[in-house]
């Protein structure tokens, strides 16, 4: 006879219809879990210029002390329809017991980032700790990125960008919400 559901042949591995339960050094990140979309504005001095594009952020967990982070971006035209995509991203943040947290953020433009900061109150502040570039990605100096939750439905997003020889200033910002 068939089993539809075998045991699993890890005995601590979840099935995946099951959310794991999250691990007790995510607490200050619990409200991130989920999958995020809305939309932004950008700007930068090197752009010709400023621009309004749509963000979809993920954040998921499994079980482990550390957060799975995707984001993709579009650009909008004047009529708010995607003009192409944007921006691609993907990484991990590692949750340490003070507070701290250590993000490993890649891009496929070339760009991988290692970031640490703090979460608390509903707010994770990551500022750059190095930055390593493949031979033909664009120069990027340094970044500071700031998720907020004015409520539990709600993500603001501000990302600063020192690049192409620019100081750090103002890159992005976007008001995303809960995707149920």
């Amino acid at each position: 006879m068939f089993d539809p559901a075998p045991e699993h042949p890890y005995p601590d591995a979840h099935r995946p219809d099951e959310a794991p339960e999250p691990h007790p050094l995510l607490a200050p990140v619990l409200g991130l879990l989920g999958s995020w979309h809305g939309r932004g504005r950008g700007e930068y001095p090197t752009l010709e210029a400023d621009f309004a594009y749509a963000q979809e952020v993920t954040f998921s967990h499994d079980g482990r002390p550390f957060l799975r982070y995707e984001a993709r971006a579009w650009l909008l035209g004047a009529d708010d329809a995607p003009l192409r995509p944007s921006a691609r991203e993907s990484g991990w943040w590692r949750l340490q017991p003070d507070g701290r947290v250590e993000a490993l953020i890649t891009q496929p433009t070339g760009i991988a980032e290692i970031a640490v900061g703090r979460a608390a109150d509903g707010a994770v502040d990551l500022s750059t700790h190095e930055v390593a570039r493949t031979p033909t990605a664009k120069e990027v100096e340094a970044t500071r990125r700031r998720y907020e939750l004015p409520d539990a439905d709600t993500l603001t997003f501000v990302h600063d960008l020192a690049a192409v020889g620019q100081p750090l200033q103002h890159h992005l910002s976007a008001r995303l919400h809960r995707r149920t």
